[in-house]
């Protein structure tokens, strides 16, 4: 890889670190499900004038939309309003990774191997420490909305593999059209249109910067920066700097927001990102039939854990 590149992917990580440290900021200014709906409305527009027509069928779109806009997303923004610290909130998400293998399984017949499976375990127990170090300073209740947030992470990243969009950009972006609708919705009935319409009508530069962020900088630069690389570079190479992700989002907000980094975070810490090492990095047994080829390219890119995920 090109140094250039090299700076490139780990950018991108940086920026997706960074974004649980904005969305913390962004839950100050917004309830959490109108927050989510603004997110994908501005990756929406005006991105979808200009990425052309959708590459895939609709089904998927819809499908993807729903599970990884709805659901994970709505859960995540849910879970930290709740509580759950940014930086704790970037290093948990990366249990997706187990999710994914494991659905991976059943949908797909992806068996995992031995190293595969001791990753999934050694993930695991790193969650185990992270949800006891969370049950002695913050609320077990907004963890736990962000484990299945991670579930559900691991749902669409299948979804997408079945979907096997040739153009990961143009494939986000369409997809971000479909959240905001139903977002919006459960906002009004939750949330209520009366704190909506505050949150909305006491919009600043900091507001409307943090939506650009999450939107713009995240989604729009974030996936096409790396589905730019995953068509220049094999997706073993590219994968592994989704691991910087958590490093850069307990960075910044130890540095931007005070979080402290306890002992048993550093250890959790460690066994995640070990565990989830071992289960993207390493191949699964795959049926021959699952496999599916666009142009040139195997769709194994976006297989259990690997880079074609949209991080947060």
């Amino acid at each position: 890889m090109r140094p250039a590149h090299l700076l490139l992917a780990v950018l991108v990580a940086a920026v997706w670190g960074v974004n649980f440290t904005v969305i913390e900021i962004g839950l100050g200014h917004f309830p959490p499900l109108l927050f989510s709906a603004l997110r994908f409305l501005a990756a929406a527009v005006p991105a979808v004038f200009l990425v052309g027509r959708p590459k895939v069928a609709w089904k998927w779109i819809v499908a993807v939309g729903l599970v990884l806009g709805v659901a994970k997303f709505g859960l995540l923004f849910l879970g930290m309003d709740a509580g759950m610290p940014a930086g704790l909130s970037s290093l948990v998400l990366q249990i997706q990774s187990v999710f994914t293998a494991l659905i991976a399984f059943a949908v797909l017949g992806e068996r995992p191997t031995r190293i595969r499976t001791l990753g999934m375990t050694v993930a695991l127990a790193g969650v185990v420490l992270a949800a006891v170090d969370e049950g002695t300073a913050g609320p077990l209740g907004a963890f736990a909305l962000v484990i299945a947030a991670a579930a559900f992470w691991g749902l669409s990243n299948v979804l997408t593999r079945r979907a096997s969009p040739p153009d990961a950009l143009n494939f986000m972006v369409w997809v971000s059209t479909v959240p905001v609708l139903p977002l919006l919705v459960l906002s009004l009935l939750t949330e209520g249109p009366s704190r909506d319409l505050a949150a909305l009508r006491a919009l600043d530069w900091q507001g409307a910067g943090v939506v650009l962020y999450v939107a713009w900088i995240t989604t729009v630069f974030g996936f096409g920066a790396w589905g730019w690389l995953l068509r220049r570079h094999p997706a073993s190479t590219v994968a592994p700097f989704s691991l910087l992700v958590p490093v850069f989002g307990m960075s910044s907000a130890a540095l931007f927001l005070g979080e402290q980094i306890t002992p048993l975070r550093w250890g959790a810490a460690a066994l995640l990102v070990g565990g989830v090492a071992l289960t993207s990095l390493t191949p699964g047994k795959t049926r021959p039939a699952k496999v599916v080829v666009a142009g040139e390219r195997e769709i194994r890119s976006t297989t259990a854990g690997g880079p074609a995920r949209l991080q947060p």
